[in-house]
């Protein structure tokens, strides 16, 4: 199931910090994304529960509620087995997740905008 060629690319951004929601969410819109923005996993899983577009799912791992980003990620996972996920810590490594998803990487805080974009674009492009 293939995409239009002008459609751009939807990214799920969950993070409960407000400014770095806005300014992420700005970068990504500048770069080309269509971004939804979401303060905590249980909003990101009624998005996608009422089948919300999303092409990569961008998640903090320390999340406000019962559900942090590394459970959001195994939830996202058994609903949709093919898409991108991106964790995103200024806490914790990779290393100390301990258990990451398949397809799926870490981004650690602070990162570049830009940087981001692209890997972003990079995980997608086998998905669009």
């Amino acid at each position: 199931m293939g995409r239009a060629a002008a459609a751009p690319i939807s990214v799920l951004l969950v993070e409960d910090e407000e400014l770095i929601s806005h300014l992420v969410a700005g970068e990504l819109s500048e770069y080309g994304f269509a971004v939804y923005k979401a303060a905590n996993a249980d909003e990101a899983l009624r998005y996608i529960n009422a089948g919300g577009e999303v092409d990569v799912l961008f998640t903090d791992v320390n999340l406000p509620g019962g559900i942090d980003g590394t459970e959001l990620a195994i939830r996202v996972r058994d609903m949709r087995p093919e898409l991108p996920i991106v964790y995103a810590s200024g806490r914790y490594s990779a290393s100390g997740l301990g258990r990451m998803v398949p397809r799926s990487v870490f981004v650690p805080k602070p990162y570049r905008p830009k940087e981001l974009c692209t890997l972003l674009s990079r995980l997608t492009a086998a998905v669009v």
